[in-house]
Order: structure tokens, then C-alpha cells, then sequence
């Protein structure tokens, strides 16, 4: 019965670590932080500028379709870390089908700039 207690004691003094990390960071605002709200404080953040609308408004499309490029390139980091760390194993295949990966990728990002889609005017 020792043993197994041995076994998962880093688990259990890892929860603790991390609840305690936790607890202290929830805690912490309220008891480090000081208030004196004024106007400035109370009133609602929108991007550094004044809400001028409801929030029904429509957004430029440009935001999404900047939203849709981090994430692909995103994505396409997420792929290169676990292929470069298999490199040596893939072979030929893996090189070829990686390359073709980036290929397509190469030629959307070509796209979208030739489309202005990167320019903010």
C-alpha cells in the first residue's frame, strides 16, 4: 500500500501546487487591488475608441478573413512541430506530402495578397 502512495504523490503534490496557484490567483485581485472607480474606470472598452453603435453592427469582412488566416497559419505551425520532430522516420513520403502541405498553403497566402485581402485601406 506504500508503494502506491509513493507512486502518486508527485500527482497529489502537483493538484495542490496547482490549486494553490489557482486560489491565489483568484484571490489575489481583490486583496491587492485597490478601488477608487471613476467615470473612466466604469465606463465600457471598445477597442481603445467610444461605442458609436449598437452592438447589432455589422463588422467588416476583413476582420473575419484576417481571423481565418491566423488561423491557418496557425494550424500549419501546429503541423510543421510534430513533422519535424518525426523528420527522420517519415522517409520520402512524409517529405513530399509536407511539401505539398505548404505548397497549397504558399499559394492561398499568394492569393489573398494579390486580393489586396492584407491591406487595410
Amino acid at each position: 500500500m506504500t508503494a502506491l502512495i509513493v507512486d502518486y504523490l508527485p500527482i497529489v503534490v502537483f493538484l495542490g501546487v496547482a490549486a494553490f496557484i489557482g486560489l491565489a490567483l483568484l484571490i489575489s485581485p481583490f486583496v491587492v487591488a485597490y478601488s477608487s472607480p471613476d467615470p473612466e474606470k466604469l465606463s465600457a472598452y471598445e477597442c481603445g475608441f467610444n461605442a458609436f453603435d449598437d452592438a447589432r453592427m455589422k463588422f467588416d469582412v476583413r476582420f473575419y478573413l484576417v481571423a481565418i488566416l491566423f488561423i491557418i497559419f496557425d494550424l500549419e505551425v501546429a503541423f510543421l512541430f510534430p513533422w519535424a520532430i518525426t523528420f527522420g522516420k517519415l522517409g520520402w513520403f512524409g517529405f513530399w506530402s509536407m511539401m505539398v502541405f505548404l505548397g497549397v498553403l504558399t499559394v492561398g497566402y499568394i492569393y489573398e495578397w494579390r486580393k489586396g485581402a492584407l491591406e487595410w485601406d
